[in-house]
């Protein structure tokens, strides 16, 4: 296989309930042409999309089980700076999100912060000052050469 992911499914307990915050908490916007029981989400270059967790696991030919508040993996969006992160927090707040961790400078060298969506899946925000964000939003891995 090539080194990508190409799709990101996040199984939930309310379809409805999960498309109106990614849609209006988050602020992104659902593909019009989506087949019924299910949501995508354009994220250049990356799909998103939401999924009935009882359908989900029948799909993976798996038993039906409840999902834990740690569900073992957590999603990232990379900001361009610190004030960035926080904006996104404020607004992220202001719209009602699920706070775990405000925004700090962590180990790493970085600034981040975590929020939780309506089923519990993580999602940090983050500033990493050693990676690159390009123009389309795609990160780089290379050092950032100081100009």
């Amino acid at each position: 296989m090539e080194p990508r992911i190409s799709l990101v499914t996040l199984g939930v307990a309310d379809l409805d309930r999960a498309i109106d915050f990614y849609e209006n908490t988050v602020g992104w916007k659902r593909i019009d042409d989506c087949p019924p029981g299910i949501a995508f989400f354009d994220l250049g270059g990356l799909a998103f999309s939401l999924y009935p967790h009882s359908e989900m696991v029948k799909e993976c030919g798996e038993d039906f089980t409840p999902l834990n508040d740690y569900h073992g993996f957590a999603l990232a969006y990379n900001a361009r700076s610190d004030e960035d992160v926080d904006s996104i927090f404020e607004a992220l707040r202001s719209r009602g999100a699920t706070i775990l961790k405000e925004p700090e400078k962590v180990f790493w060298g970085g600034y981040s912060g975590y929020f939780a969506d309506p089923d519990g899946h993580k999602w940090e925000v983050a500033h990493n000052p050693h990676w690159t964000i390009r123009e389309d939003g795609r990160i780089s891995m290379k050092k950032k050469v100081d100009e």
